[in-house]
């Protein structure tokens, strides 16, 4: 197959990027992590998400309202032209190891689901073969992929709105429960909708963070979508309020048709509850769809990764070889290097299973702290000096921008004194003070 340094290819269509950026939302952080984020706020975890899509808004209006003015160049260019090279290569390089865990969480998480029903197969083996699919399906066009993605992404959005018309049902008692519709006791009920206090909002964001990081992923399909500057504010719209609603519905179901304190973190909520419900065969079908899910957010997760790889190597922030193509557009090198990372990341979990998927799971929330920070930075910088007036501008700005800034700060830092999070957060911010000490060294001459 023939490599070169050719662009990528303009082939993604409006609905391809609308459900990548979906696909890499929706994936571990609602299937497996609400029982966490629930064990942490109870029901008025809801709140958590309605906050944290507040602060998701801004950031992915500033993304747009860049893109308007800046054409055929991506989030990270944004962060470069408003501050220069040294930090577009510690926040490129950052994102590229925040997707990359993501990846390996995702494929864990497959592995783990799969063990539902192979419960004699070992994890990492379950993990190592999702990856590997999610490494095939990367190496088509990326308007093939773009297809794919769509599709995976299509089922469990189906499969969301299935589970929140059923939920709903049961719950008020349209279909019948064994022990009758419980209506709304489960809010008021085992310590009532808030059992841990208001200050338990703010502490779940640490975990609502890594949820809806990978929204910002539309600001990497810019060089590889027609027309971006047009299509991308009219996502942007649709897509938050379905992000959001997508997390807060099926939560309420399932903190309606199960008491908030008796889920556990060994199996998702939803089959929890479905499997609770009594329905023949439910948790079966949920488990499958549970699959597909966190293996289109891996899949969103390796396209994230290689497309940043390829953009660095396009301006020499990583090595040259990392920004080949394929005839068809695939940056093969880039590619390689994820799936190597995926291999290590599923082995690890032959030594620590019990304890690497909660190890995991800071890292990217952390991470995309930083990325959203930078971005809505460079939308403020930026605005003064733009070439051209915006098409598409963020409301209230410089204020709604400002706060939202000021917000996600203070969420890092409430990350970076968590001691549960001690480990992680110390390997983010190692591998940080790393990367800018590279930056002085790589950027000496230039300077």
């Amino acid at each position: 197959m023939k490599s070169n340094e050719a662009e990528l290819q303009k082939k993604l269509l409006p609905r391809h990027i609308s459900f990548m950026a979906m696909g890499g939302v929706i994936g571990t952080g609602i299937f497996k992590g609400s029982s966490e984020t629930i064990g942490i706020a109870g029901p008025g975890i809801v709140l958590s998400y309605a906050l944290g899509g507040l602060l998701l808004l801004v950031v992915m209006g500033a993304i747009a309202e860049m893109a308007t003015v800046y054409p055929n160049r991506n989030m990270k260019d944004f962060i470069r032209e408003a501050f220069g090279e040294r930090l577009s290569f510690i926040v490129g390089w950052m994102y590229c190891f925040m997707w990359l865990t993501v990846c390996v969480i995702e494929i864990l998480a497959a592995g783990s689901f799969l063990q539902y029903w192979l419960p004699d197969v070992p994890l990492w083996l379950l993990s190592l073969a999702s990856g590997a699919l999610i490494i095939g399906i990367n190496t088509m066009s990326v308007g093939g992929y773009g297809e794919a993605e769509f599709w995976l992404a299509g089922i469990k959005i189906a499969m969301i709105f299935i589970f929140i018309i059923l939920g709903a049902a049961l719950i008020f008692g349209l279909l019948p429960l064994a022990e009758g519709a419980p209506y709304l006791r489960n809010f008021t009920d085992y310590g009532g909708f808030l059992p841990n206090g208001w200050t338990s909002i703010f502490s779940a964001l640490l975990v609502v963070m890594f949820a809806y990081g990978g929204s910002e992923l539309i600001g990497l399909t810019l060089t590889e979508t027609k027309d971006a500057e047009k299509v991308l504010p009219k996502v942007v719209k649709n897509l938050i309020l379905r992000v959001v609603l997508f997390y807060t519905l099926p939560i309420l179901v399932i903190c309606g048709l199960m008491p908030w304190n008796q889920l556990n973190d060994q199996t998702s909520p939803f089959v929890q509850v479905l499997a609770s419900t009594g329905l023949k065969g439910s948790a079966h079908v949920m488990n499958f769809i549970l699959i597909t899910a966190v293996l289109s957010a891996a899949n969103s997760g390796i396209y994230g990764a290689t497309r940043m790889l390829h953009s660095m190597a396009s301006q020499g922030e990583a090595p040259k070889a990392l920004a080949r193509t394929t005839s068809r557009g695939v940056p093969l090198n880039s590619l390689k290097l994820c799936a190597a990372v995926l291999g290590i990341g599923s082995m690890l979990a032959y030594f620590a299973q019990d304890r690497l998927f909660a190890l995991l799971m800071a890292v990217p929330g952390f991470v995309v702290l930083l990325v959203w920070i930078s971005i809505t930075l460079a939308q403020l910088k930026l605005r003064r000096r733009y070439p051209q007036e915006p098409s598409f501008k963020v409301w209230g700005f410089p204020y709604i921008t400002t706060l939202t800034v000021t917000c996600l700060i203070v969420i890092a830092s409430m990350f970076l004194f968590d001691t549960k999070n001690r480990i992680s957060i110390g390997t983010c911010l190692a591998f940080l003070l790393f990367l800018i000490v590279w930056s002085f060294v790589k950027f000496r001459k230039r300077n």
